[in-house]
C-alpha cells in the first residue's frame, strides 16, 4: 500500500497540498528578501567581514 492510496483514503491529502503551498510561498517570500536591491550593500558588506581588519568584530557570548 502506497503513502499517497492512504492519505487520500483517510481524506488527509488536503493537509499535504495545504503544507506544499505554504513551503513555495515561504521559499518565494525567502528568495524575494535574498535578491532584492536593497539588500546588494548588506550582502557585500557581509561577505567582506571575514576579511575586515580595521573592524574586527567580536564574537558573541553565549547567553547562561
Amino acid at each position: 500500500m502506497k503513502l499517497s492510496d492512504i492519505m487520500s483514503n483517510a481524506g488527509l491529502s488536503v493537509f499535504a497540498e495545504v503544507a506544499l503551498v505554504l513551503f513555495v510561498l515561504a521559499f518565494l517570500g525567502i528568495i524575494w528578501w535574498v535578491f532584492r536591491p536593497g539588500n546588494a550593500r548588506r550582502w557585500e558588506s557581509d561577505a567582506q567581514m571575514p576579511l575586515d581588519d580595521l573592524h574586527p568584530q567580536q564574537p558573541r557570548q553565549r547567553e547562561e
